[in-house]
Formats: C-alpha cells, sequence, structure tokens
C-alpha cells in the first residue's frame, strides 16, 4: 500500500513553479497563433534554482485511502527529493531522483528500489526521464509534439492544444491565458483504456513567481483508478538545501515484474 503512495507521489508530490511573463492578454485571442503560443508557454519555463515545499496530499484508490505530508527539495536540473510522513509525525519513506538514477526506500515493509526510471515509466505507463519527470512537476509540457503538430481550439477561458504523439498515445494540453501555465496536461493510451490527468486548478503568486496552490492527479488504468488532491502549505524559492539519502542496510529490494 505504501510503496504505491510513494511511486505516486514521486512524480507528483513535489513543486511547480515558474518565473512571472507579461502575457499577452488576460483573455484567449485568437490572434495567437500555434507557434506563438508553444513559444511562450516554454519561455515561460520557471527560472529558478532551488525549491522547498510542505506540502500534505490524500491519497484514494479502490482499495485504500491515505493522507499523508512530504517535505519536498529540488534544484533544478539536478535531483528531486521527498520526504514522506503519515499524519505529520510517522516516517514512511524517502525518494532521491537524479538525471540518471531512482532511488527509494519505505520504512514499514522495509523495501527499496535503487535504479534507473524503469519505476516511474511502470507506473506512468510512459517512457519518462529526468526531464520530462522535472517538466511534469513543474507545470511544463512532459512531451513537445513533433515539429510542433498541434490542432489548437480557442475554449472560453483556456488555449486547448491537442497532438498525436506517435501511433499509440495523445496529448491534451490546457494553457491559461494569463500566464501561460498548464491548467492541465492528459496523455491517453490510444491502444489500452489507459490515461493520466494532471490538473493545475488553482495558483498562487509568491515572489513573482507562480505556484499552484493545488493539484489533481487522475491515473486510470484496467480495472484500477487512483486520484491524488495536493494541498501546498508553504513555499520556499533559492535557498540553500541538501539531500540527505540513505537505503537502510537490511531493506528488500523492490523486483519490477
Amino acid at each position: 500500500m505504501l510503496k504505491n503512495i510513494i511511486y505516486l507521489f514521486a512524480v507528483s508530490l513535489i513543486l511547480l513553479g515558474c518565473k512571472t511573463s507579461k502575457p499577452l492578454s488576460g483573455k484567449v485571442s485568437k490572434d495567437v497563433s500555434i507557434r506563438q503560443l508553444t513559444k511562450i508557454h516554454e519561455k515561460s519555463f520557471p527560472d529558478i534554482k532551488t525549491l522547498q515545499v510542505r506540502l500534505r496530499g490524500s491519497y484514494t484508490s479502490k482499495e485504500e485511502s491515505q493522507s499523508i505530508a512530504i517535505s519536498a527539495r529540488i534544484e533544478k536540473d539536478k535531483a528531486i527529493w521527498l520526504s514522506a510522513k503519515l499524519a505529520g509525525i510517522i516516517p514512511l519513506a524517502k525518494v532521491y531522483i537524479t538525471p540518471n538514477r531512482v532511488q527509494y526506500y519505505e520504512k514499514i515493509d522495509q523495501t527499496y528500489f535503487d535504479g534507473d526510471f524503469e519505476l516511474l515509466s511502470k507506473w506512468l505507463n510512459l517512457p519518462v526521464d529526468f526531464e520530462q519527470v522535472q517538466n511534469l512537476l513543474l507545470g511544463q509540457a512532459m512531451f513537445t509534439a513533433t515539429k510542433g503538430k498541434y490542432d489548437l481550439l480557442y475554449q472560453e477561458k483556456e488555449y486547448k492544444l491537442t497532438a498525436q504523439l506517435s501511433a499509440f498515445l495523445s496529448q491534451t494540453l490546457l494553457i491559461n491565458p494569463s500566464h501561460f501555465r498548464l491548467n492541465a496536461q492528459h496523455y491517453h493510451k490510444l491502444d489500452q483504456a489507459e490515461s493520466i490527468r494532471i490538473n493545475y486548478p488553482e495558483y498562487q503568486k509568491i515572489n513573482d513567481f507562480w505556484f499552484p496552490k493545488k493539484i489533481n492527479i487522475q491515473a486510470n488504468k484496467v480495472n484500477e483508478n487512483t486520484q491524488i488532491e495536493i494541498d501546498y502549505r508553504s513555499i520556499e524559492v533559492n535557498k540553500p538545501v541538501s539531500f540527505p539519502f540513505e537505503i537502510p542496510k537490511g531493506y528488500k529490494a523492490i523486483e519490477l515484474p
């Protein structure tokens, strides 16, 4: 049970932020082209060095429901670190992700993982690397359509970009016209009834940066639906960070199927 929670939080419960950028307008404009929209979104990528966050997330699946307190730290392009506690008191697990490695251990079951991005890719059912995971966590599109081949729909409150990324995977991006960060990004496997929906329903501005105030994630697989809701409690930008992590002796390695 706990390792399922940590797998989910490892790709979703960190922090999303963006540097303030001047919008074309606060409203959807049909004068904005696909090329302009994708370029503005790309340029809005956060210009930060480090982030520290305290948050609370709730996890709900068919079998269980759980609430977890998380301390998260990130050094852009270098490392992502998570420490999870039950009820804010009982230590549960730690996660440490770098560009070439994913490490994780869980205290109650006394299990650990030390390897590449296969663990996260299996949960997401998408082949991901560090950059793509970081993009997800920073409110940036995880994937970009080849040669910008998007279809654009001007909706009342957001821009909707859709693309066929491959013969098996489709993408939907919903972009906010005020700050051009994502309202949502959705991925659907066309050959299976599987999808992941990451929604950012509310942002907050801190020190000229935009951060989500809430995040909703829904992962749908065959006969398995999981939902995570995240509330941010505190955020610090560009403060010194450390990443204490050591797999305890005697823990059992997780074997992936």
